[in-house]
């Protein structure tokens, strides 16, 4: 999906933040009419708070911005597959779609690991498409860069060296385990 669209470029330029920052670089935007309303880039190390995930930046932001809890008429865009927690905090907003770039199986757990709006107990699933920008050129792995898109190539190559850091120290990265899929996958919920 090129060029990519401008929410997923403003989430990439978060993670990019985030990357810079000595965070693992995830970045999310939330998007109401077209409008991106919220941003929000991984903050856990800046924080001390292991919550500071990038899409809870981002829905608290944007509840914050819109006085209210339910972002039912909102998107959520990010460039990694959301953890358990995030997706939780999805259902929880109401989010009505859910766009991401890269899989993540190890930590992911819409496509991967629990598959959350998959489960009963789920009480909000959102329509969820995958693989945003994934299987052109431009991969969302920072591990595995190839761009003919100057600017995210440019922006990849600043997360796959915050990535590395992040290695080098001993920290987990979920790109290390990413694969390359289609384009925006419409994931079903069961």
């Amino acid at each position: 999906m090129f060029p990519l669209p401008a929410p997923m470029r403003a989430a990439l330029d978060a993670a990019i933040q985030a990357g810079l920052a000595g965070e693992v670089p995830v970045g999310a935007v939330v998007v109401q009419g077209g409008t991106i309303i919220a941003t929000g880039a991984n903050a856990p190390r800046r924080l001390h708070d292991p919550t500071a995930h990038a899409e809870i930046q981002a829905i608290r932001a944007a509840a914050l911005a819109l006085g209210r809890d339910r972002l039912e008429d909102c998107e959520l865009w990010v460039t990694l597959e959301p953890c358990a927690m995030c997706a939780g905090a999805i259902a929880h907003a109401r989010i009505a779609r859910l766009y991401y770039a890269a899989s993540d199986p190890k930590g992911g757990a819409v496509e991967h690991g629990p598959r959350f709006f998959g489960q009963p107990t789920c009480h909000h699933r959102p329509e969820v498409y995958a693989g945003i920008g994934e299987g052109r050129p431009l991969t969302c792995s920072a591990t595995s860069l190839r761009c003919d898109d100057r600017a995210a190539s440019g922006a990849l190559a600043i997360m796959e060296e915050a990535n590395q850091q992040h290695r080098d120290n001993g920290a987990h990265s979920a790109d290390d385990a990413r694969t390359e899929r289609g384009v925006g996958r419409n994931l079903p919920c069961i």
